[in-house]
């Protein structure tokens, strides 16, 4: 066969999308009247060449879905005219992300348009914002909670309530605490000499006796026969610390005022000692009528020597008990 060009519906000329070209246009292509892929076409005629070689459509012609089951053989449209069909799917309502469109595997609550989705968030977004909206809730509870107990606490304070617990007063610093200077005073704190008469040095007509119920002195005993002159005793009496004393004397008598001579270290008192009725007794029963009474003496640290004695111009007639020396009372 000789090459040539044979005609516009020769075989090697028939391309079947020289319509969509500029150069096919002015040879006289035509899109195709019917048929195309996927649908059956117009029989082939003898003599006739076929039309495609392909079933093809026109771009933008196919319909998908819903729209392709309502109208199986969409209505061509003119060349150069835009189809409906050509355009973004999210452009149209229920497409692929557009308007209303159903998420695969999304309940309907949570749809973009539906009663979970209508801001467009999705299951996540919206599971961060009710977590943040509940730690924010629990920090205002807090902080309200807060504020009531601190108010309560202000209340309480500010009532002045019989149960209100006092607040101590705050403790005085170490440093300025006065500090308790010790006494060098030892004496009352040292005992100091207590003697039974009875055992002291005895002079001139004193004698131990046991004949009058209640002396103090060991087994009952106590000096007697002490109203006559010359009679005595003599204490050495061992003192902690020299100063002012009183001497102590436990006596009885017959309801009747008595005295002595006390001599200490040698030195007479210039007044006798009294062993006077202090206890307004008018029975003069000696058993009844035991009392003390006390001498003012200055006595030495270490050893001193105490002496009672009946001299010229005492009235002695008195049993003597114990001699004690003790601190004068402030």
């Amino acid at each position: 066969m000789a090459a040539g060009n044979d005609g516009a519906k020769t075989p090697e000329d028939d391309d079947p999308f020289g319509y969509l070209y500029a150069d096919g246009q002015a040879a006289g292509a035509q899109p195709p009247q019917g048929g195309g892929y996927g649908y059956p076409g117009p029989m082939s005629q003898p003599g006739v060449p076929r039309t495609s070689y392909h079933q093809v459509r026109t771009v933008g012609e196919r319909q998908y879905g819903a729209q392709a089951q309502q109208s199986p053989v969409p209505q061509q449209q003119g060349y150069g005219q835009p189809h409906p069909q050509y355009a973004a799917p999210e452009t149209y309502p229920g497409g692929p992300g557009g308007p209303g469109a159903q998420r695969p595997g999304v309940p309907p609550q949570q749809q973009p348009g539906g009663h979970g989705g209508g801001s467009g968030r999705g299951p996540n977004t919206r599971g961060l914002l009710i977590g943040a909206v509940a730690v924010v809730a629990v920090v205002v509870i807090g902080i309200t909670a807060a504020v009531i107990s601190n108010r309560g606490d202000k209340t309480d304070d500010a009532g002045g309530g019989g149960t209100t617990t006092p607040t101590s007063a705050p403790s005085q610093d170490v440093s300025e605490a006065p500090t308790t200077v010790p006494s060098t005073d030892t004496t009352a704190e040292t005992e100091l000499p207590k003697q039974d008469a009875a055992t002291l040095k005895l002079g001139g007509s004193a004698v131990l006796a046991k004949d009058v119920k209640g002396a103090e002195g060991g087994d009952g005993a106590y000096v007697s026969g002490f109203n006559q002159p010359g009679a005595s005793v003599t204490w050495k009496a061992k003192m902690p610390k020299g100063g002012q004393y009183h001497l102590t004397v436990r006596y009885a008598i017959p309801a009747v005022d008595a005295n002595a001579t006390l001599t200490v270290n040698g030195t007479a008192n210039s007044q006798p000692i009294g062993l006077k009725n202090f206890v307004n007794s008018s029975d003069p029963n000696l058993e009844k009528n035991w009392q003390t009474t006390w001498a003012p003496v200055d006595l030495k640290e270490g050893e001193n020597e105490i002496k009672i004695s009946c001299e010229a111009g005492n009235q002695c007639n008195v049993l003597l008990d114990w001699l004690e020396v003790t601190v004068p009372k402030s």
